[in-house]
Parts: structure tokens; C-alpha cells; sequence
């Protein structure tokens, strides 16, 4: 009899213990997969990134490394035709970027309302997110094109000459953010609408009683409103910015893609980081751009949190009371 009273306490504590593996271990297995892939796809790849960049290493023999210290980095700093590329980088970024999250706040404004086909327009403004890069650069490639482009026919009513968009700085910048714009904006739109469709009816309710216009129901209640929204597509659409490169690539039709031009007028940090490490085989100073890249966004984005954090403080009472 005791030995048949100690089988179901084993059984017992066998299931016990199971039971308590299965609520401690079970999340850890559930999330493994994601880290195994992260550490794959992403973590191995930015340590060895780093690595790469403190060593002076060829395309062509990846496993003769010289190693150089921060001499990549230096070198970068010294160089101008990367303080080139950041310049056009931050110049396409603001013409891009600012239009086209003003144009998908005044869209998903509009889509809010009741309008008969919403939902046609709301798919017609997701249409162009889902076209490739290379479809949507070279159609606007054609549309910019010097001699027998669309956009010189239309100038050329108002007595506009023929611009050469690719050749010149200005223009080519222009052309390249209007790619981004055109297919950027509808996709933060449709993120907007689904922000403003959130905010409470009794707001606007209670606005309107108060009399406030329709316009300022949208700049204190909507925006306000979908603000956490804003600061997550001015978040992306810097990343965007900063990594920008199918687009200036395909633009220049050719060698020129890859320099930004003949004179560099449109190089982005991803251009050079490409010319560097697959044209002129220097692996290490692309790998030093690319780490430059992922530098300049971490400080991007310090700085916006600093701002916003500014800005409620100042917009609290508290603040105002200080």
C-alpha cells in the first residue's frame, strides 16, 4: 500500500513541476523565434558592420582586413563630398517629408468626412504605396524628362524653357521628392484617418456647441487628437528620408544614378554608402557611412523627443504658470 500511495504523489510532482516549467518557459519559447531571427538578421549584421568599419577592407577579399582604428571615421569627417551627400540628404528629406505629411493631414481630414465612394478614395490613396520604387521613379523619370517630358510641355504654356531636372540641383531634388511625396502620401493618410476615426464624437460635439468653426475644431481637437500619430509618421518619414536611395538611383538613369549626378547635386548618404562599397570596393568607409546613417537618426530622434517633451511642458498649464 505504500508504494501504490507514493505512484500518484510522483505523478503528482511530475505535473507540478511541468506546470511550473510550462508558465515560466512557455513565453520564453513563444518569443524565441523572433530573437533568433533578430540576432540573425539584425544584431549579427550591426556588429559586424562595426567591425568592418574600423578596418581598411576590399570587396573583393573580405577576409583581408587591415585594421585602421577610426580612421574610417576621420577620413569621413575630412571628406566633402560626404558632407555633400548629407546635405542633399537633409534637403530632399524637408522638401519630401513636410509637404507630404501636410498634404496626408488635409487628405485624412478629408476622408473623415462622410463622402459618397469613401472607400474607392481611401483604396485610390493606398494605390501608389503599393507601386514599386522602380515603376513609380521611372514614370516619373519619363515626366521629368528635358525634351519631350510632361511637366516642360505643360511650363512651357507659361513660357517656362525646357529645364534639364536631372542635370541641375534644385530641379533634380525637387523631381526626386516629388516621388517620395506621391507615394508617401496616401499611406500616411489612410495612418491619420485611422487616428482621427479614434477620437471621441463628444469633442467635436462639444466644440461645436462652444461655436467653434470647422477649423478650429481641426487644428484644437483633431490635432491634438491624433498627435501621438504625427510624431510616429515624423518619426518614419525621417528614417525614410535618411535612407533614401531607390529613388535618386533610378532617377539618374544610369552611371549618374550611383554618383547623384554628374556633380554629386543629389547624392543621398545611401548613394555614397553604395558607391563606396560596390563601386569602389572600399568596404570599410561604406560600412563607416552606413554607421554615420544609423548615428545621425539616433540623434534625429533624441532630438524630436527633446522637442516634443518642450512643447507639451510648455502647452501644459504648469508650464504656462512657470
Amino acid at each position: 500500500m505504500a508504494t501504490s500511495a507514493l505512484a500518484p504523489a510522483g505523478r503528482q510532482s511530475r505535473r507540478a513541476l511541468l506546470h511550473r516549467l510550462d508558465l515560466k518557459a512557455a513565453p520564453y519559447a513563444y518569443v524565441a523565434p523572433f530573437f533568433v531571427v533578430f540576432a540573425a538578421f539584425s544584431f549579427y549584421p550591426l556588429v559586424y558592420t562595426s567591425w568592418i568599419s574600423l578596418n581598411e577592407v576590399n570587396l573583393l577579399t573580405l577576409d583581408d582586413k587591415t585594421w585602421v582604428g577610426l580612421d574610417n571615421y576621420t577620413a569621413l569627417l575630412k571628406d566633402a563630398q560626404f558632407w555633400n551627400a548629407l546635405a542633399n540628404t537633409f534637403t530632399i528629406g524637408v522638401i519630401s517629408t513636410v509637404p507630404q505629411l501636410l498634404m496626408a493631414l488635409g487628405l485624412a481630414h478629408l476622408l473623415n468626412y462622410k463622402l459618397r465612394g469613401s472607400l474607392f478614395f481611401r483604396v485610390a490613396s493606398i494605390t501608389p504605396y503599393a507601386t514599386s520604387i522602380g515603376a513609380a521613379a521611372l514614370v516619373f523619370t519619363m515626366l521629368f524628362e528635358r525634351d519631350f517630358g510632361m511637366i516642360n510641355w505643360f511650363l512651357g504654356f507659361f513660357g517656362v524653357e525646357n529645364i534639364d531636372w536631372e542635370a541641375q540641383k534644385w530641379p533634380a531634388q525637387l523631381a526626386i521628392s516629388s516621388i517620395v511625396v506621391w507615394r508617401w502620401t496616401g499611406y500616411n493618410a489612410l495612418l491619420y484617418l485611422a487616428a482621427m476615426q479614434a477620437v471621441p464624437k463628444d469633442l467635436y460635439e462639444a466644440a461645436a456647441i462652444d461655436g467653434a468653426s470647422r477649423w478650429q475644431q481641426f487644428t484644437k481637437v483633431t490635432v491634438p487628437g491624433i498627435r501621438a500619430t504625427v510624431v510616429f509618421t515624423v518619426v518614419l518619414s525621417t528614417i525614410g528620408a535618411t535612407q533614401l536611395f531607390g529613388e535618386p538611383l533610378i532617377f539618374g538613369k544610369g552611371p549618374n544614378g550611383v554618383s547623384g549626378g554628374a556633380d554629386n547635386q543629389y547624392q543621398t548618404l545611401g548613394l555614397l554608402l553604395y558607391q563606396e562599397g560596390w563601386r569602389n570596393f572600399r568596404m570599410g568607409q561604406a560600412a563607416a557611412v552606413a554607421w554615420a546613417m544609423f548615428l545621425l537618426l539616433v540623434l534625429i530622434l533624441v532630438l524630436q523627443r527633446v522637442l516634443a517633451s518642450l512643447a507639451s511642458r510648455a502647452s501644459s498649464p504648469q508650464g504656462g504658470r512657470r
